[in-house]
């Protein structure tokens, strides 16, 4: 199975159509398209984002790992992209650099 067929799969799944995805996390219903058909590869950003909207690891997308806390992404996580992606450059920028902080604190 491709990373194409995955992430049609993981699509499906859910009922949702390739437009909702590609808005969900910020790309062209297109550029989405041509992921679902194996015709491009996401950047490792977009296979970020992916990963968290279908709730699964970089690694399941990319080969089908599934040996990481079973393919599954923390809701947490997947919250903190979701806010992250909301946000322009700037407050990105100061929110992950605020979130680094506190790890460093703690």
């Amino acid at each position: 199975m491709t990373m194409g067929d995955r992430l049609k799969e993981l699509r499906q799944k859910r009922s949702l159509s390739q437009e909702i995805v590609a808005q969900s996390i910020g790309i062209t219903r297109s550029a989405y398209s041509h992921y679902e058909i194996n015709n491009r590869q996401p950047v490792y950003e977009t296979l970020i984002k992916l990963a968290a909207f279908f709730e699964v690891t970089t690694d399941f997308i990319i080969d089908g790992d599934t040996r990481g806390n079973d393919a599954q992404v923390s809701a947490d996580t997947i919250e903190i992209i979701r806010l992250l992606n909301k946000m322009d450059d700037d407050k990105r920028k100061e929110s992950i650099d605020k979130m680094l902080e506190a790890i460093r604190e703690s």
